[in-house]
Protein backbone atom coordinates (compact mmCIF):
# COMPACT_ATOMS: atom_id res chain seq x y z
CA UNK A 1 0.00 0.00 0.00
CA UNK A 2 1.28 3.47 -0.90
CA UNK A 3 1.92 6.04 1.78
CA UNK A 4 1.28 9.74 1.32
CA UNK A 5 3.10 12.43 3.26
CA UNK A 6 2.80 16.20 3.11
CA UNK A 7 4.68 18.32 5.63
CA UNK A 8 6.29 21.73 5.85
CA UNK A 9 7.26 23.02 2.43
CA UNK A 10 5.71 20.14 0.44
CA UNK A 11 3.32 21.66 -2.10
CA UNK A 12 1.50 18.38 -2.76
CA UNK A 13 1.32 14.95 -1.10
CA UNK A 14 4.45 12.86 -1.73
CA UNK A 15 3.70 9.22 -2.55
CA UNK A 16 6.01 6.69 -0.89
CA UNK A 17 6.32 3.08 -2.03
CA UNK A 18 7.15 0.52 0.66
CA UNK A 19 9.91 -2.03 -0.04
CA UNK A 20 11.19 -4.93 2.03
CA UNK A 21 14.27 -7.11 1.59
CA UNK A 22 13.26 -9.57 4.31
CA UNK A 23 15.30 -7.94 7.05
CA UNK A 24 14.33 -4.29 6.86
CA UNK A 25 11.79 -1.98 5.31
CA UNK A 26 12.38 1.27 3.44
CA UNK A 27 10.55 3.63 1.11
CA UNK A 28 11.22 5.23 -2.24
CA UNK A 29 9.45 8.03 -4.03
CA UNK A 30 9.06 8.95 -7.67
CA UNK A 31 7.65 12.39 -6.87
CA UNK A 32 10.03 15.33 -7.00
CA UNK A 33 10.47 16.82 -3.54
CA UNK A 34 13.01 18.93 -1.65
CA UNK A 35 14.03 16.28 0.89
CA UNK A 36 14.49 13.11 -1.18
CA UNK A 37 15.62 12.21 -4.70
CA UNK A 38 13.55 9.88 -6.92
CA UNK A 39 14.47 6.29 -6.11
CA UNK A 40 16.46 7.25 -3.02
CA UNK A 41 16.16 4.88 -0.06
CA UNK A 42 14.11 6.47 2.72
CA UNK A 43 14.16 4.67 6.07
CA UNK A 44 11.60 5.10 8.87
CA UNK A 45 14.36 6.80 10.89
CA UNK A 46 14.80 9.39 8.16
CA UNK A 47 11.05 9.93 8.05
CA UNK A 48 11.10 10.38 11.81
CA UNK A 49 13.63 13.21 11.61
CA UNK A 50 11.20 15.00 9.32
CA UNK A 51 7.84 14.13 10.89
CA UNK A 52 8.48 14.29 14.65
CA UNK A 53 9.92 17.84 14.80
CA UNK A 54 7.18 19.14 12.53
CA UNK A 55 4.43 17.62 14.68
CA UNK A 56 6.15 18.84 17.83
CA UNK A 57 6.15 22.39 16.49
CA UNK A 58 2.47 22.16 15.55
CA UNK A 59 1.56 20.69 18.94
CA UNK A 60 3.00 23.86 20.46
CA UNK A 61 0.25 25.94 18.88
CA UNK A 62 -1.64 28.21 21.21
CA UNK A 63 -4.75 26.07 20.75
CA UNK A 64 -4.52 22.32 20.07
CA UNK A 65 -7.50 20.12 19.17
CA UNK A 66 -7.78 16.41 18.38
CA UNK A 67 -10.62 14.94 16.31
CA UNK A 68 -10.86 11.15 16.62
CA UNK A 69 -12.91 9.00 14.25
CA UNK A 70 -13.75 5.33 13.97
CA UNK A 71 -10.16 4.55 12.96
CA UNK A 72 -9.01 4.69 16.59
CA UNK A 73 -11.66 2.19 17.73
CA UNK A 74 -10.72 -0.11 14.85
CA UNK A 75 -7.01 0.10 15.68
CA UNK A 76 -7.53 -0.59 19.39
CA UNK A 77 -9.85 -3.53 18.79
CA UNK A 78 -7.60 -5.14 16.17
CA UNK A 79 -4.57 -4.68 18.44
CA UNK A 80 -6.35 -6.19 21.46
CA UNK A 81 -7.85 -9.31 19.91
CA UNK A 82 -6.30 -9.59 16.45
CA UNK A 83 -9.63 -9.40 14.64
CA UNK A 84 -11.28 -6.47 12.85
CA UNK A 85 -14.42 -5.08 14.47
CA UNK A 86 -17.78 -6.35 13.37
CA UNK A 87 -19.19 -4.04 10.71
CA UNK A 88 -22.48 -2.24 11.04
CA UNK A 89 -25.38 -4.58 10.41
CA UNK A 90 -28.31 -4.08 8.07
CA UNK A 91 -31.87 -4.69 9.26
CA UNK A 92 -33.60 -6.65 6.48
CA UNK A 93 -36.81 -7.63 8.25
CA UNK A 94 -38.48 -4.29 9.06
CA UNK A 95 -42.21 -4.76 9.50
CA UNK A 96 -43.13 -1.31 8.19
CA UNK A 97 -42.05 0.34 4.91
CA UNK A 98 -38.98 -1.87 4.44
CA UNK A 99 -38.59 -1.06 0.74
CA UNK A 100 -39.06 2.70 1.15
CA UNK A 101 -36.61 2.90 4.05
CA UNK A 102 -33.97 0.81 2.25
CA UNK A 103 -34.17 2.92 -0.92
CA UNK A 104 -33.92 6.15 1.07
CA UNK A 105 -31.02 4.83 3.17
CA UNK A 106 -29.04 3.66 0.14
CA UNK A 107 -29.67 6.94 -1.67
CA UNK A 108 -28.43 8.93 1.34
CA UNK A 109 -25.35 6.71 1.59
CA UNK A 110 -24.44 7.26 -2.05
CA UNK A 111 -24.84 11.01 -1.67
CA UNK A 112 -22.37 10.79 1.22
CA UNK A 113 -19.87 8.94 -0.99
CA UNK A 114 -20.51 5.41 0.26
CA UNK A 115 -21.45 2.46 -1.92
CA UNK A 116 -24.34 1.22 0.23
CA UNK A 117 -26.27 2.17 3.34
CA UNK A 118 -25.93 0.73 6.83
CA UNK A 119 -27.98 0.61 10.00
CA UNK A 120 -27.15 4.25 10.76
CA UNK A 121 -28.75 5.27 7.47
CA UNK A 122 -31.77 3.11 8.26
CA UNK A 123 -32.19 4.73 11.68
CA UNK A 124 -32.01 8.16 10.09
CA UNK A 125 -34.60 7.16 7.46
CA UNK A 126 -36.93 5.79 10.15
CA UNK A 127 -36.65 9.03 12.14
CA UNK A 128 -37.55 11.04 9.02
CA UNK A 129 -40.48 8.75 8.24
CA UNK A 130 -41.77 8.94 11.81
CA UNK A 131 -42.00 12.71 11.54
CA UNK A 132 -44.02 12.38 8.36
CA UNK A 133 -46.39 9.77 9.85
CA UNK A 134 -46.91 11.94 12.92
CA UNK A 135 -48.04 14.76 10.64
CA UNK A 136 -50.32 12.47 8.59
CA UNK A 137 -51.99 11.04 11.70
CA UNK A 138 -52.50 14.29 13.59
CA UNK A 139 -55.97 14.79 12.06
CA UNK A 140 -56.95 11.25 13.00
CA UNK A 141 -56.99 12.37 16.61
CA UNK A 142 -60.55 13.49 17.51
CA UNK A 143 -60.82 17.26 17.90
CA UNK A 144 -63.73 19.13 19.51
CA UNK A 145 -64.55 21.08 16.36
CA UNK A 146 -64.21 18.47 13.63
CA UNK A 147 -64.41 14.69 13.23
CA UNK A 148 -61.22 12.73 12.39
CA UNK A 149 -60.42 12.19 8.73
CA UNK A 150 -60.56 8.60 7.46
CA UNK A 151 -57.38 6.73 6.59
CA UNK A 152 -56.62 6.04 2.93
CA UNK A 153 -58.29 2.78 1.88
CA UNK A 154 -54.97 1.01 1.37
CA UNK A 155 -53.23 1.74 4.71
CA UNK A 156 -53.70 2.30 8.42
CA UNK A 157 -51.45 5.26 9.22
CA UNK A 158 -51.89 5.11 13.01
CA UNK A 159 -50.93 1.44 13.06
CA UNK A 160 -47.94 2.10 10.83
CA UNK A 161 -46.81 4.88 13.16
CA UNK A 162 -47.01 2.59 16.19
CA UNK A 163 -45.25 -0.24 14.36
CA UNK A 164 -42.48 2.02 13.11
CA UNK A 165 -41.80 3.31 16.61
CA UNK A 166 -41.33 -0.28 17.75
CA UNK A 167 -39.02 -0.94 14.81
CA UNK A 168 -36.95 2.11 15.70
CA UNK A 169 -36.44 0.71 19.19
CA UNK A 170 -35.36 -2.63 17.71
CA UNK A 171 -32.90 -0.95 15.34
CA UNK A 172 -31.41 1.11 18.17
CA UNK A 173 -31.09 -2.04 20.27
CA UNK A 174 -29.22 -3.80 17.45
CA UNK A 175 -27.03 -0.76 16.86
CA UNK A 176 -26.26 -0.46 20.56
CA UNK A 177 -25.37 -4.16 20.72
CA UNK A 178 -22.78 -3.72 17.96
CA UNK A 179 -21.10 -0.91 19.92
CA UNK A 180 -21.09 -2.78 23.24
CA UNK A 181 -19.80 -5.91 21.46
CA UNK A 182 -16.72 -3.97 20.38
CA UNK A 183 -16.03 -2.81 23.92
CA UNK A 184 -16.63 -6.30 25.27
CA UNK A 185 -14.16 -7.81 22.77
CA UNK A 186 -11.46 -5.45 24.04
CA UNK A 187 -12.24 -6.13 27.69
CA UNK A 188 -12.14 -9.91 27.22
CA UNK A 189 -8.99 -9.95 25.09
CA UNK A 190 -5.80 -11.77 26.09
CA UNK A 191 -4.31 -10.05 29.12
CA UNK A 192 -0.87 -9.37 27.61
CA UNK A 193 -2.25 -8.07 24.33
CA UNK A 194 -4.80 -5.95 26.14
CA UNK A 195 -2.13 -4.46 28.40
CA UNK A 196 0.09 -3.64 25.43
CA UNK A 197 -2.85 -2.11 23.55
CA UNK A 198 -3.89 0.10 26.43
CA UNK A 199 -0.28 1.23 26.89
CA UNK A 200 -0.23 2.41 23.28
CA UNK A 201 -3.59 4.12 23.76
CA UNK A 202 -2.28 5.93 26.84
CA UNK A 203 0.88 7.06 25.04
CA UNK A 204 -1.18 8.20 22.06
CA UNK A 205 -3.41 10.39 24.23
CA UNK A 206 -0.54 11.73 26.31
CA UNK A 207 1.39 12.76 23.19
CA UNK A 208 -1.34 15.33 22.63
CA UNK A 209 -2.34 16.17 26.19
CA UNK A 210 1.15 16.63 27.66
CA UNK A 211 1.09 20.40 27.35
CA UNK A 212 2.37 22.85 29.91
CA UNK A 213 -0.44 24.16 32.06
CA UNK A 214 0.15 27.74 30.86
CA UNK A 215 -1.12 26.79 27.40
CA UNK A 216 -4.73 26.32 26.39
CA UNK A 217 -6.10 22.88 27.21
CA UNK A 218 -6.12 20.16 24.60
CA UNK A 219 -9.70 19.68 23.36
CA UNK A 220 -10.55 16.15 22.23
CA UNK A 221 -13.51 15.65 19.89
CA UNK A 222 -14.79 12.28 18.72
CA UNK A 223 -17.53 10.98 16.45
CA UNK A 224 -17.43 7.57 18.18
CA UNK A 225 -20.15 6.24 20.49
CA UNK A 226 -17.87 3.88 22.46
CA UNK A 227 -15.82 4.81 25.55
CA UNK A 228 -12.32 3.90 24.35
CA UNK A 229 -11.02 7.43 24.83
CA UNK A 230 -12.55 7.58 28.30
CA UNK A 231 -10.95 4.32 29.41
CA UNK A 232 -7.62 5.45 27.97
CA UNK A 233 -7.85 8.72 29.87
CA UNK A 234 -8.59 6.85 33.10
CA UNK A 235 -5.54 4.64 32.66
CA UNK A 236 -3.40 7.68 31.86
CA UNK A 237 -4.65 9.67 34.84
CA UNK A 238 -5.95 12.30 32.43
CA UNK A 239 -8.86 14.37 33.73
CA UNK A 240 -11.53 15.02 31.10
CA UNK A 241 -13.75 18.09 31.31
CA UNK A 242 -17.05 17.71 29.47
CA UNK A 243 -20.49 19.26 29.80
CA UNK A 244 -21.69 16.79 32.44
CA UNK A 245 -21.95 17.85 36.08
CA UNK A 246 -22.56 15.50 39.02
CA UNK A 247 -21.40 12.20 40.47
CA UNK A 248 -24.26 9.70 40.76
CA UNK A 249 -26.11 10.61 37.55
CA UNK A 250 -24.24 13.48 35.84
CA UNK A 251 -26.42 15.99 33.99
CA UNK A 252 -25.54 17.64 30.68
CA UNK A 253 -25.19 21.38 31.33
CA UNK A 254 -24.89 24.25 28.86
CA UNK A 255 -23.22 26.42 31.49
CA UNK A 256 -19.99 24.49 32.07
CA UNK A 257 -17.81 26.70 29.82
CA UNK A 258 -14.37 27.69 31.16
CA UNK A 259 -14.55 25.24 34.09
CA UNK A 260 -11.01 24.10 34.89
CA UNK A 261 -8.77 22.48 37.55
CA UNK A 262 -6.37 24.53 39.70
CA UNK A 263 -4.18 23.89 42.73
CA UNK A 264 -2.42 26.04 45.33
CA UNK A 265 1.37 25.51 45.51
CA UNK A 266 2.69 24.94 49.05
CA UNK A 267 3.56 28.17 50.82
CA UNK A 268 1.99 30.39 48.16
CA UNK A 269 -1.30 32.13 48.89
CA UNK A 270 -3.67 33.57 46.34
CA UNK A 271 -1.81 32.30 43.27
CA UNK A 272 -3.58 29.14 42.08
CA UNK A 273 -1.95 27.36 39.15
CA UNK A 274 -3.41 25.21 36.42
CA UNK A 275 -3.29 21.49 37.11
CA UNK A 276 -1.41 19.41 34.53
CA UNK A 277 -2.97 16.38 32.86
CA UNK A 278 -6.33 17.97 32.04
CA UNK A 279 -8.16 17.99 28.68
CA UNK A 280 -11.57 19.03 27.42
CA UNK A 281 -13.71 16.34 25.82
CA UNK A 282 -16.69 16.41 23.45
CA UNK A 283 -18.55 13.47 21.88
CA UNK A 284 -20.16 14.99 18.79
CA UNK A 285 -22.60 12.16 18.03
CA UNK A 286 -23.53 11.16 21.55
CA UNK A 287 -22.43 8.18 23.60
CA UNK A 288 -23.44 4.67 24.58
CA UNK A 289 -24.03 5.83 28.17
CA UNK A 290 -26.07 9.00 27.51
CA UNK A 291 -29.84 8.94 27.84
CA UNK A 292 -32.69 11.43 27.89
CA UNK A 293 -35.09 11.53 30.82
CA UNK A 294 -37.56 14.13 32.05
CA UNK A 295 -36.23 16.80 29.72
CA UNK A 296 -32.56 16.37 30.69
CA UNK A 297 -29.58 14.48 29.28
CA UNK A 298 -27.84 12.27 31.82
CA UNK A 299 -24.92 9.86 31.82
CA UNK A 300 -25.53 6.55 33.55
CA UNK A 301 -23.02 4.15 35.08
CA UNK A 302 -22.30 1.67 32.28
CA UNK A 303 -19.08 -0.35 32.84
CA UNK A 304 -16.64 -0.49 29.95
CA UNK A 305 -17.17 -3.72 28.06
CA UNK A 306 -20.62 -4.47 29.49
CA UNK A 307 -22.19 -7.32 27.51
CA UNK A 308 -25.48 -5.44 27.17
CA UNK A 309 -26.89 -2.00 27.85
CA UNK A 310 -30.38 -3.31 28.63
CA UNK A 311 -30.01 -4.08 32.39
CA UNK A 312 -28.67 -0.59 33.04
CA UNK A 313 -31.39 1.01 30.94
CA UNK A 314 -33.98 -0.90 32.94
CA UNK A 315 -32.63 0.62 36.15
CA UNK A 316 -32.72 4.12 34.68
CA UNK A 317 -36.15 3.54 33.14
CA UNK A 318 -37.66 2.11 36.35
CA UNK A 319 -37.98 -1.42 35.05
CA UNK A 320 -38.35 -0.96 31.28
CA UNK A 321 -35.55 -0.43 28.73
CA UNK A 322 -36.50 2.30 26.27
CA UNK A 323 -33.75 2.39 23.64
CA UNK A 324 -35.23 5.53 22.11
CA UNK A 325 -33.98 7.42 25.16
CA UNK A 326 -30.36 6.58 24.30
CA UNK A 327 -28.50 9.58 22.91
CA UNK A 328 -26.62 7.87 20.09
CA UNK A 329 -26.98 9.98 17.02
CA UNK A 330 -26.02 8.48 13.63
CA UNK A 331 -23.75 10.50 11.39
CA UNK A 332 -25.85 13.15 9.73
CA UNK A 333 -25.94 14.40 6.17
CA UNK A 334 -28.25 17.32 6.86
CA UNK A 335 -27.23 20.24 9.00
CA UNK A 336 -30.65 20.55 10.58
CA UNK A 337 -30.11 17.21 12.32
CA UNK A 338 -27.38 18.84 14.41
CA UNK A 339 -29.63 21.74 15.40
CA UNK A 340 -31.37 19.67 18.06
CA UNK A 341 -30.42 19.65 21.73
CA UNK A 342 -27.82 18.67 22.91
CA UNK A 343 -25.96 18.38 19.61
CA UNK A 344 -26.18 22.09 18.88
CA UNK A 345 -24.10 22.68 22.02
CA UNK A 346 -21.53 20.07 21.02
CA UNK A 347 -21.02 21.42 17.53
CA UNK A 348 -20.81 24.95 18.89
CA UNK A 349 -17.90 23.70 21.01
CA UNK A 350 -16.22 22.30 17.88
CA UNK A 351 -16.51 25.57 15.98
CA UNK A 352 -15.45 27.68 18.97
CA UNK A 353 -12.38 25.54 19.69
CA UNK A 354 -11.09 25.27 16.12
CA UNK A 355 -12.08 28.50 14.35
CA UNK A 356 -9.69 30.86 16.11
CA UNK A 357 -6.17 32.13 15.38
CA UNK A 358 -3.06 30.04 16.15
CA UNK A 359 -5.10 26.84 16.32
CA UNK A 360 -4.04 23.35 15.20
CA UNK A 361 -6.49 20.51 14.66
CA UNK A 362 -5.23 16.92 14.33
CA UNK A 363 -7.59 14.30 12.92
CA UNK A 364 -6.92 10.61 13.47
CA UNK A 365 -9.07 7.88 11.94
CA UNK A 366 -11.62 10.41 10.65
CA UNK A 367 -12.80 9.62 7.11
CA UNK A 368 -14.18 13.10 6.30
CA UNK A 369 -17.63 11.61 5.74
CA UNK A 370 -19.57 14.15 7.84
CA UNK A 371 -20.27 17.27 5.81
CA UNK A 372 -21.27 19.35 8.85
CA UNK A 373 -17.85 18.67 10.41
CA UNK A 374 -16.03 19.27 7.12
CA UNK A 375 -17.69 22.66 6.83
CA UNK A 376 -16.32 23.66 10.23
CA UNK A 377 -12.84 22.55 9.14
CA UNK A 378 -13.09 24.63 5.96
CA UNK A 379 -14.16 27.63 8.01
CA UNK A 380 -11.19 27.08 10.30
CA UNK A 381 -8.77 27.10 7.36
CA UNK A 382 -9.97 30.56 6.30
CA UNK A 383 -7.90 31.83 9.26
CA UNK A 384 -4.29 31.96 7.97
CA UNK A 385 -2.65 31.01 11.29
CA UNK A 386 -4.57 27.73 11.65
CA UNK A 387 -3.30 24.31 10.58
CA UNK A 388 -4.95 20.94 9.94
CA UNK A 389 -3.04 17.66 10.40
CA UNK A 390 -4.70 14.60 8.84
CA UNK A 391 -3.52 11.17 10.03
CA UNK A 392 -5.33 8.14 8.65
CA UNK A 393 -4.71 4.46 7.97
CA UNK A 394 -6.38 4.62 4.55
CA UNK A 395 -8.68 6.55 2.27
CA UNK A 396 -10.75 3.89 0.46
CA UNK A 397 -13.44 6.33 -0.69
CA UNK A 398 -11.07 9.13 -1.63
CA UNK A 399 -12.70 11.62 0.73
CA UNK A 400 -9.46 12.80 2.34
CA UNK A 401 -7.72 13.53 -0.95
CA UNK A 402 -10.86 15.19 -2.27
CA UNK A 403 -11.05 17.42 0.80
CA UNK A 404 -7.37 18.33 0.38
CA UNK A 405 -7.89 19.30 -3.26
CA UNK A 406 -11.14 21.18 -2.75
CA UNK A 407 -10.08 23.08 0.36
CA UNK A 408 -7.83 25.45 -1.59
CA UNK A 409 -5.61 25.71 1.54
CA UNK A 410 -2.93 23.06 0.95
CA UNK A 411 -0.26 25.15 2.68
CA UNK A 412 -2.25 24.87 5.92
CA UNK A 413 -2.73 21.10 5.73
CA UNK A 414 -0.31 18.32 6.68
CA UNK A 415 -0.98 14.70 5.71
CA UNK A 416 0.18 11.30 6.99
CA UNK A 417 -1.79 8.65 5.11
CA UNK A 418 -1.23 4.92 4.79
CA UNK A 419 -0.99 1.65 6.68
CA UNK A 420 2.50 2.60 7.90
CA UNK A 421 2.16 6.31 8.63
CA UNK A 422 -1.35 5.86 10.04
CA UNK A 423 -0.69 2.74 12.13
CA UNK A 424 -1.28 3.52 15.81
CA UNK A 425 1.73 1.58 17.15
CA UNK A 426 4.13 2.95 14.54
CA UNK A 427 2.88 6.46 15.20
CA UNK A 428 3.52 6.14 18.92
CA UNK A 429 6.90 4.43 18.50
CA UNK A 430 8.31 6.63 15.74
CA UNK A 431 6.48 9.77 14.79
CA UNK A 432 4.43 11.32 17.60
CA UNK A 433 6.29 13.70 19.94
CA UNK A 434 7.56 12.40 23.23
CA UNK A 435 4.81 12.80 25.89
CA UNK A 436 6.83 14.73 28.46
CA UNK A 437 6.46 18.10 30.13
CA UNK A 438 9.10 17.68 32.82
CA UNK A 439 11.62 20.50 33.08
CA UNK A 440 14.58 18.08 33.31
CA UNK A 441 14.00 16.72 29.79
CA UNK A 442 13.53 20.23 28.43
CA UNK A 443 16.72 21.58 30.00
CA UNK A 444 18.70 18.51 28.88
CA UNK A 445 17.57 19.00 25.27
CA UNK A 446 18.54 22.68 25.43
CA UNK A 447 21.94 21.86 26.96
CA UNK A 448 22.79 19.24 24.33
CA UNK A 449 21.73 21.62 21.58
CA UNK A 450 23.93 24.41 22.94
CA UNK A 451 26.92 22.00 22.93
CA UNK A 452 26.41 21.21 19.28
CA UNK A 453 25.31 17.63 19.76
CA UNK A 454 22.88 16.25 17.20
CA UNK A 455 21.44 13.02 18.55
CA UNK A 456 17.86 12.67 17.31
CA UNK A 457 16.90 10.43 20.20
CA UNK A 458 18.06 12.85 22.91
CA UNK A 459 17.72 16.27 21.34
CA UNK A 460 14.37 15.92 19.63
CA UNK A 461 12.07 18.59 21.07
CA UNK A 462 9.46 17.61 23.60
CA UNK A 463 5.95 18.89 23.86
CA UNK A 464 6.64 20.91 26.97
CA UNK A 465 9.44 22.86 25.30
CA UNK A 466 8.93 26.61 25.15
CA UNK A 467 10.97 27.02 22.00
Amino acid sequence: MSQFIKLGDDHNPIELELHSDGEREFFTTSNPCSWAKPGEEITPDKLRTRIEPWLTALFQSEHLNLLVGAGLSTAIQESANGAPPVGMSWIDDLKVCQQEIDVFANKAAKLAGRKAGNIEDQIRAINELLKGLEILTVLNTPLPASPPLPNPPYRDLAQELSGLQSELSRCLETFTASISTGENAIRNADRERKTETFNYLVNFLMSFSSRTATRDRLHIFTTNYDRIIEIGAELAGLRLIDRFVGNISPVFRSSRLEVDFHYNPPGIRGEPRYLEGVARFTKLHGSLDWYETEGTIRRFGLPFGAASVEPFLQVEGTGSANYQQLMIYPNSVKDRETAEYPYVELFRDLAAATCRPNSTLVTYGYSFGDEHINRVLLDMLTIPSTHLVIIAYGDPLGRIMRFLEESGRKAQISLLLGDHLGDLKILVDYYLPKPAIDRTSIRMAELLKSRGLNNNETTSPVIGSTE
